[in-house]
């Protein structure tokens, strides 16, 4: 099944397709055709006025609503930043954390939504690590087994970067809601991929060049409404501070809305190349999307089992995601030499390791790649020679 009315269209959008297979979209996508022109003429419009123009500073602003649609919140709590880490950090940073205060993360999460968390234990702040039986494997009562009086907040991706599971946030953040506790989200795993709405979230982090399809820099923070005084911005500029004519004040008044958080000057292709890419994606449908993803999850899973293959995380179910990670017994060419083979056959997947050290395939195909493409997956990896 193809989410396009030909083939053509495909190709069109996506010209990676014609002589490469791209499944490395949970590392850094590539970019779709429309994406880049969106880029490319802005950028040449500033070669001929100044940078902000006002068009490019409304479809900035557009950009915050069309964000705000992807998750379910308002425009005026969206700030355009990136990377994930920035508005990560901009959480961790910005609360006003006491001795003995707890926050709950996970250990082996990626490291971008580790080290904020961890670093609070020089402020006195007791870190309580999630050890799920399987990586990634977070879920509701795991969570609240860690709960304490003393929890501050809880700090989780959507989606873990090398198991591929996919959390359950709404169940988690009514949980936490009802308790009082904040619930920040990495959201940058699941973002243009699954539904990943923000109603019982407070604040959310990710990237545009994932499942975005969008350039690398710009991103989306959400802060919600109601929790916009408990988090300080730590970044101060001329953007979110007020300045009237950028004249320093004598004291600190923040502008409102998603300004906030944005300190100065920010990446106007970057975000424009973002919300090209998001459009994209709801126009297609992300419940479409979604689907695509798991057929051609079921498809992989299939014919790599059928060579001798295994996966790590869920294959199926609400815990599925596009993230479908592959490794080997002992017999057969290593992990490493499939990759160098297949990357040599121009298929692209991505190579990890877990903290063990073992090696693995992972596979992150988007809406636009096909089930003939696993295919031929399956057959270049068959092909790998021994030696």
């Amino acid at each position: 099944m193809s989410l396009f009315t030909s083939e053509a269209e495909r190709l069109a959008e996506f010209p990676i397709a014609r002589d490469s297979i791209f499944l490395a979209h949970a590392g850094v996508t590539i970019l779709p055709q429309r994406v880049t022109k969106v880029m490319q003429d802005y950028l040449q419009e500033a070669c001929l006025r100044m940078q902000e123009f006002p068009e490019a500073w409304r479809a900035v602003n557009e950009t915050r609503a069309v964000a705000a649609q992807m998750i379910g919140a308002k425009a005026s709590e969206i700030s355009l930043l990136g990377p994930t880490s920035l508005g990560l950090s901009l959480v961790a940073n910005g609360l006003d954390w006491q001795p003995g205060d707890e926050v709950v993360c996970y250990q082996d999460d990626y490291p971008a939504n580790v080290y904020p968390w961890t670093d609070l234990a020089r402020h006195g702040v007791v870190v309580r690590l999630l050890k799920p039986n399987a990586p990634g494997a977070i879920t509701p009562e795991l969570v609240e087994a860690a709960l304490t009086p003393k929890t501050k907040l809880v700090a989780l991706a959507s989606c873990h970067f090398i198991s591929g599971y996919r959390i359950q946030i709404d169940a988690i953040g009514q949980m936490l809601r009802a308790r009082g506790i904040l619930f920040c989200l990495d959201a940058i795993q699941t973002l243009g991929a699954f539904e990943t709405r923000v109603d019982h979230v407070d604040f959310l982090s990710a990237d545009s060049h994932k499942w975005m399809l969008g350039p690398m820099a710009a991103g989306i923070v959400y802060v919600r409404e109601e929790v916009k005084e408990r988090l300080r911005p730590t970044l101060l500029g001329s953007w979110n501070v007020h300045s009237p004519n950028f004249i320093a004040q004598p004291e600190i008044t923040f502008e409102s809305g998603g300004r906030r958080y944005e300190p100065g000057v920010l990446n106007i292709a970057g975000i424009l190349g973002m919300k090209a890419g998001l459009e994209l994606l709801l126009e297609k449908g992300i419940p479409e999307v979604s689907a695509q993803l798991l057929r051609l999850k079921t498809r992989l899973i299939l014919q790599l089992n059928s060579i001798g293959f295994h996966f790590i995380g869920p294959a199926d179910g609400p815990n599925a995601s596009g993230i479908s990670t592959a490794f080997r017994e002992k017999s057969g060419p290593s992990v490493e030499k499939v990759y160098e083979h297949l990357t040599a056959q121009n298929i692209s997947p991505s190579l990890r390791y877990d903290r063990a050290g073992q090696a693995y395939l992972r596979f992150s195909p988007h809406f636009y790649n096909t089930e003939t493409e696993m295919d031929r997956v399956a057959e270049a990896i068959a092909r790998t020679p021994i030696g």
